[in-house]
């Protein structure tokens, strides 16, 4: 089968999404299939640029880390994409690369998915925080309808998320198709050595978070229970690895809070040196996002034997299972706080939380969900074929 995905994101830009395509790429392509990628031009190549077509694109002056495809620059490579006999197109993300997709299709003639990445009704105020939540929200929910029902198929990550869209009037065929574990999420970090590096103690309580520094993600919660577990436990760090909007804001509060010294932000990690290295430093993963589709990088954590304290909203749901390498909180700091610091106090506690995640991270093989989205793609093309 000979697949073409299109996406507003892509490496080198570090996110969630990014992660899935490459993961889906390179699972597909060792099952024998063709996976061709359009993404925008970064000006600056990703770990392995084959078969990826580089859009000419644009800054967006209120989210400089993203770029915007230029739709013609796009489509001047329709005779090339012509002659590659495409069986299916992919969309990953709903900007250009939705309306993008939806035109390829039609003039290759063949069906198009799209992966529903991101849980815009939590998503847009964040953003647009000049109009009402409640307006936000109507609109990102008309918005994820009409682009849903224009499609043959879509690829959602979690079940809550499949609920909220078909609550949205999403009728289209639709797979609960998450994103999996390749084989180098066990691959065990060197806790020493990247303490030793970003000058941690060995012996200190580290707390992380990975993850896009966004308004989204609801650090600022985070913040609050370190300075709760703080009263406990002085010496503890909060570790934040990412960078995002909300970076600078997050380390005012930070210093607001009082906990500058228990606070440090380290930026973007290249995955395939350093990620492993980071979990493994951690002596719990902290999440409190409440719009994931998924939750990635909860597995992870897991997969290098991290414990998780997290809450269990949306997309996470799916992900977490009280025990299975998780203690699932309430959003309120004294809960939180008081499960952090439970096990910070008991070392046992942790060790046999984090291999109990650690084998529960092994049944969300990367190989085992590429093989169920090829099924999902056969089955949009044979429903479609007259």
């Amino acid at each position: 089968m000979k697949i073409l995905f299109v996406s507003d994101v892509y490496f080198p830009r570090v996110n969630g999404v990014s992660t899935s395509i490459e993961t889906f790429r390179r699972e597909l392509r060792e099952l024998g299939h063709t996976v061709h990628l359009i993404a925008p031009d970064y000006m600056a190549p990703s770990t392995d640029e084959s078969g990826i077509v580089r859009v000419p694109s644009s800054r967006l002056p209120f989210d400089p880390e993203d770029r915007l495809m230029k739709f013609g620059r796009a489509m001047a490579h329709l005779d090339r994409l012509r002659g590659e006999q495409y069986d299916l197109v992919h969309i990953q993300t709903p900007f250009v690369a939705h309306y993008l997709g939806l035109k390829l299709s039609r003039l290759l003639g063949v069906p198009c998915v799209e992966t529903y990445h991101t849980f815009f009704e939590e998503y847009f105020h964040h953003y647009i925080p000049f109009l009402p939540k409640a307006v936000t929200g109507a609109v990102a929910r008309r918005f994820s309808r009409h682009q849903g029902n224009s499609l043959s198929g879509m690829v959602v990550p979690s079940r809550p998320m499949m609920e909220v869209l078909r609550r949205y009037g999403v009728a289209t065929r639709a797979e609960v198709i998450p994103t999996g574990l390749e084989p180098e999420s066990f691959v065990r970090g060197d806790r020493a050595a990247f303490r030793s590096k970003y000058g941690i103690a060995q012996e200190r309580p580290v707390l992380l978070f990975v993850g896009r520094v966004a308004h989204e993600k609801n650090i600022g919660f985070l913040l609050q229970a370190v300075g709760r577990v703080r009263r406990d436990i002085p010496e503890v760090l909060l570790l934040i690895a990412g960078e995002g909007p909300a970076r600078d804001g997050l380390e005012r509060e930070a210093i607001k809070l009082g906990l500058a010294e228990n606070v440090m932000f380290i930026g973007y990690l290249d995955r395939h040196t350093e990620l492993n290295n980071c979990y493994r430093s951690a002596d719990i993963f902290v999440f409190s996002s409440k719009t994931e589709t998924q939750g990635l990088v909860l597995l992870e954590a897991m997969a290098q034997g991290v414990p998780v304290v997290a809450i269990a909203e949306m997309g996470t749901r799916d992900v977490l299972r009280e025990g299975c390498g998780v203690r699932i909180a309430e959003e309120e700091t004294e809960d939180f706080s008081a499960k952090v610091i439970v096990l910070l106090k008991d070392d046992a506690a942790r060790v046999r939380l984090g291999e109990a995640g650690c084998e529960y991270a092994h049944g969300w093989s990367a190989s085992r969900l590429a093989e169920r989205m090829l099924a999902f793609y056969k089955s949009v093309i044979e429903c479609r074929s007259p």
